[in-house]
């Protein structure tokens, strides 16, 4: 395979293309890397997104859970949300 690619760079060179090659393949090796980044980078917020409505989700239902557990021990009355006594 590496010879190949040599015999490609020689054959470019003595056309006098060698230039547009090297910029063509830059081009293409650059999109590609640029391409897997981006593609990283929106997977990685998206993970986050979801684990922050997972735990917000959890925390909400244990939430609940608790309310619910007040209730049916007290006879159904939550306490005041704000302490008026002072």
């Amino acid at each position: 395979m590496g010879w190949l690619i040599l015999i490609l760079v020689l054959l470019a060179a003595a056309f006098g293309i060698l230039g547009a090659v090297l910029k063509a393949a830059a081009f293409i090796v650059l999109t590609v890397v640029l391409s897997v980044v981006l593609l990283a980078t929106v997977g990685w917020y998206v993970v986050k997104h979801q684990a922050r409505r997972l735990l917000t989700d959890v925390d909400r239902r244990i939430a609940d859970e608790r309310v619910d557990r007040f209730r049916h021990d007290d006879g159904g009355e939550l306490p005041p949300s704000r302490d008026d006594r002072y």
